[in-house]
Formats: C-alpha cells, sequence, structure tokens
C-alpha cells in the first residue's frame, strides 16, 4: 500500500460492521434504570464504522510500521528496552491470572496472593531490604509513594522537614516528584568525574533535609562509589535515603542497596524485568523500605497466615492506599516469571552482561563522538554532540538519520549536564551482532555530519512520516479527529 495508513475514520463508512450480537436471552431493564440521567449521551458517540478485516488490516499495518523491541535494537538510555521473553506473556495469559477480578474474595485467589507474596520476598532480597508494596502503577508512582513514606516517618518523630536533595545527574522524574509530594528540590552538583560532588552535598544537607533522591549508577551510567559517605552525611543531619531504581538493571546479584545504607528503592518492574513498555504503559513501580520505614507502606500487603494468604489492612501508620486496587498484576506475574526462570546466578548474568554490552559499545564510538566523562559506565553511557554540532549537525539531525538507517534512536538531550547528549542503553539481550551493526550506523552518522550535514538536517527520508514540526506540535496540539473532515 503506497503511502501513510488513513485514519480508522477514514476507513469507516456507514452500516458497516464487525460483529453481530444475538439477541439477549436474559431480561434487561432499560439504560434509563440503570443509569442516573446525567450519565447517559443525548446521543451516539462518532465511533468508525468498519468491517472485521478492515480493522485487523488497518491495525497489522500500522504494526508494520511501528518500530518495537520485537524488530530491533532500542538504545532508550536510562529506559531498559530490553527484549521480552515470550515465555512472561504465556504466563500472564493464563485464565487463572488473566482473568482475574480485584473483588474476588480471598479464598478465590490464593495462587494470585501467593504470587504476589513470593515476588515481594524476591523483591526485598534482591535489593536488602525489609518489606515492599507492589501498589505503585509506575516509576514516578513508586517515587510519590517513597515520598509520601519519608514524610510520614519525619512527621512521625515530630519533624515534618522541608528540603530533598537531588543530584544534578538524578533521573529525570525526582524533581516532579518531590515537588508534587509537598517537598522543595535542592539541586547538588556533579564533580569533574561524573559522581556527587561530596562538599556541594555536606553544605546543602542540614537539619531540614528529608532524603536524598540518589540514582545509582546515575544517568551518565557511573556508579556512585562514593555512596557509604554519602549515607553518612545523611545521617549526621537525621535524612533518609532515597535510591531510584531506574538503573537497578546495572546491579542484579552484584550490589544490594540495602546493604549500603539505602531507605527507599523503587523497582521499574517493567524495565529490569522485563514487561513490554511503551506507549504509556503498562508498568509497575513496587517501593522497598528499609526497616524503619516498613510500618509506613501503603495497605493493604499480602501476609501468609495458617489458614492461606491475605490483605492485611490493619495498619494504623500506613500512608493507606495509593492506587484503586492492588497494583498491575499482569506485570507482577510476568516479573515473578523472568526471577524464577533466571534465579540467583542468572540475575546476577543480567548485570554483567549489561555493563559489557554498554562498555563494548563505547569502545567502538569513542573516537567518533566526544565523551564528556572518562570514568568507565556502568549498563549505559553519554555521548556529545559537540562536535557534530559545531558543523552544524545538532543531536536530533543525528537521532533522525539513525530512522533512516533502520534504528531506533538513543535517548537524546538527557542528562541535561551533558551538551547535545545521546544516552545509549544496549541491555544484555543484545548480541555482539546486534551491537555492531548499531556502531556501525552512528559511525555512518558521524561520517556524514563531516561529510555530508545536509542529509542529516533533512532526515528522515525513509521511513512512513517525515520530520516532523516539534515546536509546531508541541504549540498546536491536535489529536482529535474531526468527523466529516475528509468528506
Amino acid at each position: 500500500m503506497a503511502g501513510p495508513e488513513p485514519l480508522i475514520f477514514e476507513i469507516s463508512g456507514r452500516g458497516k460492521s464487525g460483529v453481530k450480537l444475538p439477541e439477549p436471552d436474559v431480561p434487561c431493564q432499560p439504560l434509563e434504570e440503570l443509569l442516573p440521567p446525567d450519565a447517559l449521551r443525548d446521543e451516539l458517540p462518532l465511533l468508525p464504522e468498519v468491517t472485521e478485516p478492515e480493522a485487523v488490516r488497518h491495525f497489522v499495518r500500522l504494526s508494520a510500521l511501528n518500530y518495537h523491541v520485537d524488530k530491533g535494537l532500542y538504545p532508550l538510555g536510562s529506559c531498559t528496552m530490553k527484549y521480552n521473553p515470550k515465555v512472561n506473556e504465556a504466563l500472564a495469559r493464563l485464565p487463572g491470572f488473566e482473568s482475574l477480578h480485584p473483588f474476588q474474595p480471598e479464598r478465590t485467589v490464593q495462587g494470585a496472593l501467593q504470587l504476589m507474596a513470593e515476588l515481594g520476598a524476591y523483591l526485598c532480597e534482591i535489593a536488602g531490604l525489609a518489606g515492599v508494596s507492589l501498589q505503585p502503577a509506575a516509576g514516578a508512582h513508586g517515587e510519590l509513594t517513597g515520598l509520601m513514606m519519608i514524610r510520614a516517618y519525619h512527621e512521625h518523630r515530630g519533624r515534618p522537614r522541608k528540603y530533598v536533595l537531588v543530584p544534578d545527574s538524578a533521573h529525570g522524574t525526582n524533581p516532579a516528584s518531590v515537588t508534587i509530594s509537598g517537598y522543595e528540590a535542592v539541586q547538588v552538583r556533579s564533580n569533574e568525574h561524573g559522581r556527587v560532588d561530596l562538599d556541594d552535598l555536606r553544605r546543602k544537607a542540614n537539619e531540614e533535609t528529608a532524603a536524598l533522591m540518589l540514582t545509582n549508577p546515575n544517568t551518565l551510567g557511573i556508579f556512585e562509589v562514593e555512596v557509604e559517605e554519602i549515607r553518612r552525611i545523611l545521617d549526621s543531619v537525621g535524612a533518609l535515603f532515597y535510591m531510584d531504581g531506574a538503573n537497578l538493571n546495572a546491579l542484579l546479584g552484584v550490589v544490594r542497596p540495602g546493604d549500603f545504607g539505602v531507605d527507599v528503592l523503587h523497582f521499574n518492574l517493567h524495565k529490569t524485568f522485563s514487561t513490554p513498555h511503551g506507549g504509556g504503559g503498562p508498568g509497575a513501580g513496587p517501593v522497598g523500605v528499609s526497616e524503619r520505614l516498613v510500618p509506613f507502606l501503603p495497605k493493604p500487603i499480602v501476609r501468609k497466615a495458617e489458614d492461606g494468604y491475605h490483605f492485611d489492612w490493619h495498619r494504623p501508620q500506613s500512608v493507606g492506599r495509593v492506587l484503586a486496587f492492588w497494583g498491575h498484576f499482569l506485570v507482577m506475574v510476568r516479573a515473578y516469571t523472568y526471577i524464577r526462570m533466571l534465579g540467583p546466578e542468572g540475575l546476577r548474568q543480567i548485570a554483567e552482561t549489561a555493563v559489557l554490552n554498554a562498555n563494548y559499545l563505547l569502545s567502538r564510538l569513542r573516537g567518533a563522538f566526544d565523551v564528556p566523562y572518562s570514568e568507565r559506565p556502568m549498563h549505559e553511557f553519554v555521548l556529545s554532540g559537540d562536535r557534530q554540532k559545531q558543523k552544524g549537525v545538532k543531536t536530533l539531525d543525528m537521532a533522525k538519520r539513525l530512522l533512516d538507517l533502520g534504528f531506533h534512536a538513543p535517548t537524546i538531550y538527557f542528562p541535561l549536564i551533558v551538551h547535545e547528549a545521546l544516552m545509549v542503553e544496549p541491555t544484555e539481550t543484545e548480541s555482539k551482532r546486534t551491537l555492531d551493526e548499531f556502531a556501525e550506523a552512528m559511525l555512518q552518522v558521524a561520517r556524514e555530519a563531516e561529510e555530508d550535514p545536509d542529509r542529516l538536517r533533512s532526515a528522515p527520508q525513509s521511513t512512513p512520516v517525515g520530520r516532523l514540526d516539534e515546536a509546531r506540535a508541541s504549540r498546536e496540539l491536535n489529536v482529535r479527529y474531526e468527523w466529516g473532515r475528509a468528506g
């Protein structure tokens, strides 16, 4: 099919239908008796009317145009877009899991509750922490939940405090979570090695500091080796230690954050423990805590008793519920399967291979791009396009050109402390062959920036949609189809 795929509204035609339902064989009440008047529409919604083949073919064609992790490498730094084993999907689709309802009595969902209890125990063991809540729906939601518990802890001690310290190399959602939670964010700068500047941390940590939110490894991919001194500085002012778990993929089976004093850690199940993600979901951001924060965990949590598994609601110091029900359960099933399939040795191999892949790829690209920090990275690394910018080629241009060469671009312009940043995370699931293919594409882009910059500035040319006017799209956002626009 030539040209872009039309909207499903443009395929629509009045009277088309993909299904014919039989007449109901049970008594039905009129909608007017089931719903209040203000919940009823005055007229039917203008939904597309298509046949089943039209609907199926439309979405299959769209899926073929889309780039996804089953199609190729997704080197988005900090996102950990790894390939997702299909066995995880098979287990998540078991009817006994897939068809559960959150209002079912506990006695009818004992297997699900057991899975949740065991997953929580595994996460505690992996992180070296004392308790966990599986409720948070995503990483940023986990951050907010962790900060709520930090606030509850300080208020319980009679000192609510005002500030949360956030390094300039932290994960991007940290300052927003701090603000939403009612604290003020105070930035701590990085030193010349890309790590937290301890002198700046000492100056800014005081009796009004509630916590430090540290991403480790940080968004430069560099491990904060002075983490024990960071812990001592926080202890000296009575502050808590939050660790963003976005980059936990680099530490599995090697380092347990609880062992170096972390009080709160959120887990991105959809990153580290392999659930397909993107496009707004699905996700899950369980939060683990040290012993002193266990009383403040969201309720309920799953407990094992002599007569089976139960939700524990009797938690007087809890921050309460943070989600309508019990968490994104099918993401938990995938993570549980992943952990059980791999075991302790497999989890450690994930971290070791992720670090190896990142460092191999960096070794191939180091000469063609600026490397702002000389420290050896872990699972991801950050390049700078400053050299290419001097030739009139922006990082955005290089990212667009990669699309023509068959690769999704890395994360760009983040972290903010690196000019023209390209943040690359290959993950452990990519083979040397794939890494070499991506390296060759990156090297080609670097050469073209020198020899043919106009090609990059006009890229992409071979994708279904060419370069968009992103500034205009932000100012004039239009995501609503106007019925009848196409005639």
